[in-house]
């Protein structure tokens, strides 16, 4: 069982967790995910780590509230605990292999899209500390919905904040954004990360070649079991075929068949609605 040490609300429906879980903590490398099961009759649910300590022997989560597993997942509180805990899973970012002063002389641009910023922190934090200097671009649909911006603000000075309405920041999208910056504010970036909504990854990667900006992402919406045995989180990648879990969850963003991901994310929309129901039957409560 594991402890859950701090909860707070992000946004409507978007909730950040420390969990105790020291073994995981220690280990956790940027890029990487872990698996939750919340109770006995709960799920497989894999989130990708927003953030770890190590002397505390935390790692920090952020979850949307959107299907069962994860509703059940926010309704727990602070001293409640989690059933399972496993990871790290999947393979860290690959520039935490490269040459620290090789890493320097690189610009690197970061694009987070809903809850898809969480995941970028830890990447972003990662580089910061060691002297990479980095921009972040983070997309949401309105000022509401704008999460963790302290904490990036702490990381750079280069923080952009795009909502759709623009009842915040820039008016426009993450692309919108992207194309300010390179056309108009002419920055020029060696690499973008790029991790957030399936559609939103699709289009900011179509940006980023558009602008000739090699480009990664994560593809952790589409990974259901986390483990690679399932067969959900087969994506094509410059014509072979990775699973986002074992392989990945990062991968070359230009070479992504999104079209195939995204047809294959919907096949599960009907029986998330299904458990969804079945939920708030169970609870009383109503489907968000």
């Amino acid at each position: 069982m594991y402890k859950i040490v701090d909860k707070k609300l992000l946004a409507p429906n978007i909730y950040s967790m420390d969990i105790l879980a020291p073994r995981v903590a220690k280990a956790a490398l940027p890029g990487q995910f872990i698996i939750i099961i919340v109770d006995e009759n709960g799920e497989r649910v894999p989130l990708t780590i927003c953030d770890s300590n190590p002397e505390k022997g935390t790692v920090n989560i952020v979850t949307q509230a959107m299907g069962s597993s994860t509703k059940k997942l926010v309704a727990k509180e602070v001293g409640d605990h989690i059933k399972d805990f496993v990871g790290p899973l999947g393979k860290p970012s690959e520039f935490i292999h490269e040459d620290i002063e090789d890493l320097k002389k690189k610009k690197i641009l970061f694009a987070g899209g809903g809850v898809g910023v969480a995941p970028i922190y830890p990447q972003a934090k990662w580089l910061v500390e060691r002297g990479v200097e980095v921009d972040i671009v983070t997309g949401s649909k309105n000022k509401d919905l704008v999460i963790l911006e302290e904490r990036f603000a702490e990381l750079t000075e280069n923080l952009f904040i795009a909502t759709d309405d623009g009842s915040y920041g820039f008016h426009g999208m993450v692309t919108n954004a992207i194309d300010e910056l390179v056309e108009n504010q002419g920055k020029k970036y060696d690499l973008c990360v790029i991790i957030g909504p399936m559609i939103m990854m699709k289009f900011t990667s179509m940006t980023t070649k558009k602008h000739g900006i090699p480009s990664i992402v994560s593809m952790n919406p589409i990974m259901v079991d986390g483990t690679g045995m399932c067969g959900a989180c087969r994506v094509t990648v410059g014509g072979e075929t990775k699973f986002a879990c074992v392989d990945g969850p990062e991968f070359d963003a230009h070479q992504i068949d999104f079209d195939e991901a995204l047809r294959r994310q919907a096949q599960y929309k009907e029986e998330e609605i299904k458990k969804d129901h079945e939920y708030c039957e169970l609870t009383g409560g109503m489907m968000a």
